[in-house]
């Protein structure tokens, strides 16, 4: 099921970042995973490109299990599971476990 979409703000349950809060930028459904900006760092070490050129260290995101997220609740801004319902007009919402307040929908960049 596809519960996490681009621009939702969910915090980290496990890892090196475990705690921190951050947006989503990318998601990749296939693979269960999606990418939080300034979350996921690591640094990637790149050879000179030329004769007597420098070498560069540069910051690289990756993406994240999305078993290592959870949502924030926008009630009490505590971690929480998302689930559909489908309201009185038969749209289809997502909505917090924890307390059945919708979770904001997220406008998408053009």
């Amino acid at each position: 099921m596809k519960k996490f979409k681009v621009n939702d703000t969910i915090i980290i349950t496990s890892g090196k970042d475990k705690g921190k809060k951050g947006k989503i930028t990318r998601v990749y459904p296939s693979r269960q995973k999606v990418v939080v900006e300034g979350v996921g760092l690591y640094k990637k070490h790149l050879k000179p490109q030329q004769t007597g050129g420098k070498g560069k260290i540069i910051d690289r995101q990756r993406p994240i299990p999305t078993a290592n997220i959870a949502h924030l609740d926008p009630k009490n801004n505590q971690p929480t599971r998302a689930k559909f319902i489908v309201d009185q007009g038969g749209q289809k919402q997502r909505v917090s476990v924890s307390t059945n307040m919708p979770l904001p929908i997220s406008e998408k960049k053009k």
